[in-house]
């Protein structure tokens, strides 16, 4: 285990932020943020001066930067609750940046680098159409060869900065179902990318344990050492 010297190390966030109505995904419901009790409620149940908030949250699982599990796709697959920590939490990352003039990515993106037990992190550049309608339209994607690249060198972990793993065209969704079926989570909507070196830091993207749950927001981020 890591011991982390808070002066030695920098952390990355690579999440979006979820927010009240905002779209990740075309045709999904935006999440829906109120209070289930409020400041004023609370009092009522404490001494003066002293307040509590609670609040609700109604949304798809699909929402913001999430993660994909083997359940989402397969029935019989390992859902959130199953997930082991070593499979989203404390993961070697490396970063590949896609060609930005072409959205199909292939396994030749990958050639030559040892992706073996790390989190392979696909910078495409398409987090910054975010909260737009551009990012619905056109996004980079990786191609049926290169997730079964993916899975033959054994990466432990796959995300990228675009709407989706897959080209959302193909009904087959070639690459969640190789990942998954191997057993290796997908995170989707990743953001920040260009900040990060290409090697050399830590990733993270922890789910809350759910069971029967396939799809959770994370709270993706790295740990940079930043001390030579």
């Amino acid at each position: 285990m890591r011991n982390l010297d808070k002066g030695s190390v920098k952390l990355i966030d690579l999440s979006h932020t979820v927010e009240h109505g905002m779209v990740t995904y075309r045709g999904l419901p935006g999440p829906v943020i109120s209070d289930y009790w409020t400041r004023d409620d609370s009092m009522a149940h404490y001494e003066q001066g002293t307040s509590f908030h609670i609040g609700k949250i109604e949304m798809v699982s699909n929402t913001g930067t999430y993660i994909d599990t083997p359940f989402h796709r397969y029935a019989d697959g390992k859902d959130l609750s199953e997930l082991a920590l070593e499979s989203v939490a404390n993961l070697d990352g490396i970063v590949f940046h896609a060609d930005p003039t072409k959205r199909a990515i292939k396994s030749d993106l990958f050639d030559s680098t040892n992706i073996n037990a790390k989190a392979v992190l696909i910078h495409t550049g398409w987090d910054k159409h975010w909260g737009t309608d551009k990012y619905f339209e056109g996004h980079p994607f990786l191609t049926r060869e290169a997730a079964e690249y993916l899975r033959d060198c054994g990466a432990s972990i796959v995300g990228i900065d675009s709407l989706n793993i897959d080209d959302t065209s193909d009904g087959l969704r070639p690459v969640h179902s190789i990942l998954l079926k191997a057993g290796i989570p997908i995170i989707e909507h990743i953001c920040n990318l260009s900040q990060l070196p290409d090697n050399g830091f830590i990733f993270n993207a922890v789910p809350v344990k759910i069971k029967r749950f396939g799809t959770f927001p994370v709270r993706a981020f790295a740990v940079i050492n930043i001390k030579g």
